[in-house]
């Protein structure tokens, strides 16, 4: 096919699909490939085989019946969906690119894997999930979406964010990258009045139509630089949280890269920029008086007055204290809940009634004046510097699989907190050489052992080298894979060798 016929092939489906923008729609008889089996995937496929559509999905795993994707597979399969699957399946469209009108892929699968290669150059739309779930909103009365994205804390904010709504009396959800797929929320015999959608990079990347109340970019540092090409290009997808904001693009003032993204966004005519700081507020900002969370862009009169929205102690529960970007995660999450109207009792009570999520910044112990906190779910190292900054002393526990990251910048802002460090994993010698050069009197120990009684041997080399006061602070700064299957099974071991070592002592 030569450039001219796919672009007049790009043209006509515009066309076909410029009209599906609600479920009431006419989506019957759309040729869809939908690329991966995962949750996102199915909810796609099952979505649009409801409404009509013929269905063709593409995955390179082969399904084991008995697994969840193995049910998945069986289910599609009894709604006469078409499966292409097992090694080689994505290498390719699996049909001619005449026979189809749309892909619609997880967010996983980025712009250079061949098959959406082809797709692209062949003119075939390509809409993510997050983009189909938009448009299979109802036509009438759909629930409003608060956008969040960032490379770090989304799935905080969004929770916080769904804790004020719901204390305001909404019946409100979360969804997108934090686990339940938006599709099955806009599609809900009930409806919602918000929604709280957590928005990966990748999502943001297959998205292009969507028309958020309010959005949030929290943090911009290198992430996902394989998937997108380029830092320009990651940033630029986050970026796209604020195209046609409503009502409120909230930004991180600490943060110019998010200040920037905003001043590019093509918004909706009045939509506001407000920000948050953990200093004092300024007129259109959220932030910190002492130790009060106050509102100075959602009142009256933003130039000589402020509203309370809560206090640092409706934060912290049992944790020594509240770490700097929890604070930032909540005034992110007061800013999206005013712009929707909520009070600001809401917001407090909100926060009040607000869990953390295991594995992020978990109080896990206190003895002997030794605080033991599990904050696994630091798997960069842009996390892992939030984390060391909410204590003054603390034993690291650190290492695994640095993907390449660079720890130099992350260990030179911590030196003078780092008691000591013990440090595990593939890539251990990375963060020990880092130490080195910038904190070459901090204690490092090194833990070679990768088998299941290694974390024993971590809690004793920390427990040693903690004095009362201190924190032992799980933040590894890289994934887990080398030695768990995931962050969680990680903070888990954390947790039982501490148990197990505080009941030795």
């Amino acid at each position: 096919m030569g450039r001219g016929d796919a672009v007049t092939r790009a043209r006509s489906h515009d066309e076909r699909l410029a009209g599906l923008t609600s479920h009431e729609a006419d989506w019957a008889g759309l040729r869809v490939v939908v690329t991966g089996l995962g949750v996102s995937g199915f909810a796609a496929a099952d979505a649009l085989i409801q409404h009509g559509a013929h269905v063709r999905v593409v995955d390179a795993q082969t399904p084991v019946e008995g697994t969840p994707m193995g049910q998945r597979a069986q289910i599609l399969e009894v709604l006469d969906a078409e499966l292409h699957l097992g090694d080689g399946a994505e290498t390719a469209l699996p049909v001619p690119a005449d026979e189809i009108d749309l892909v619609v892929t997880s967010p996983g699968w980025p712009p250079h894997q061949p098959l959406l290669a082809a797709a692209a150059a062949a003119g075939i739309p390509i809409w993510g999930d997050v983009e189909l779930a938009w448009r299979m909103r109802p036509r009438e009365g759909g629930a409003p979406w608060l956008l969040v994205t960032g490379t770090n804390g989304k799935t905080t904010t969004v929770q916080m964010l769904t804790s004020m709504l719901r204390a305001a009396g909404l019946r409100a959800a979360s969804a997108g990258n934090v686990g339940t797929p938006v599709l099955d929320l806009v599609q809900d015999p009930q409806p919602y009045d918000v929604i709280a959608v957590e928005l990966s990079s990748f999502q943001l990347h297959w998205s292009h139509s969507l028309r958020p109340r309010a959005a949030a970019c929290l943090n911009i540092a290198p992430d996902h630089i394989d998937w997108h090409g380029s830092l320009e290009e990651y940033a630029a997808a986050k970026g796209k949280v604020y195209a046609n904001t409503e009502i409120a693009c909230v930004y991180n003032e600490q943060d110019p890269a998010t200040r920037r993204l905003v001043e590019e966004a093509d918004v909706v005519e009045g939509c506001r920029a407000v920000s948050f700081t953990l200093g004092s507020p300024g007129p259109s900002m959220l932030g910190l008086v002492e130790d009060v969370l106050a509102d100075r862009a959602f009142v009256e009169d933003r130039a000589t007055t402020a509203a309370e929205l809560g206090s640092l102690a409706d934060l912290q529960g049992e944790a020594p204290s509240v770490a700097p970007h929890l604070v930032a995660n909540a005034l992110a999450a007061a800013a999206l809940a005013r712009a929707h109207g909520v009070p600001p009792v809401a917001v407090r009570d909100g926060l009040r009634a607000w869990q953390p999520e295991p594995h992020r910044i978990a109080h896990v112990a206190t003895a002997g004046e030794v605080h033991w906190v599990d904050d696994s779910k630091a798997t960069n190292p842009h996390a892992a510097q939030a984390s060391l900054t909410a204590y003054a002393k603390v034993v690291w526990v650190a290492g695994g699989l640095l993907k390449g990251a660079d720890v130099d910048e992350l260990v030179a802002a911590a030196a003078d907190r780092l008691r000591g460090a013990v440090l595990i994993g593939r890539d251990r010698e990375q963060i020990a050489a880092a130490i080195a050069r910038h904190a070459p009197d901090v204690p490092v120990i090194d833990v070679a052992a990768t088998d299941t009684g290694a974390m024993d041997l971590v809690v004793r080399h920390a427990g040693a080298l903690a004095q009362p006061g201190d924190v032992v602070l799980l933040a590894p700064a890289a994934a887990s894979m080398d030695m768990f299957d995931n962050y969680g099974a990680r903070g888990d071991a954390f947790a039982d060798a501490v148990d197990r070592y505080l009941q030795e002592g």
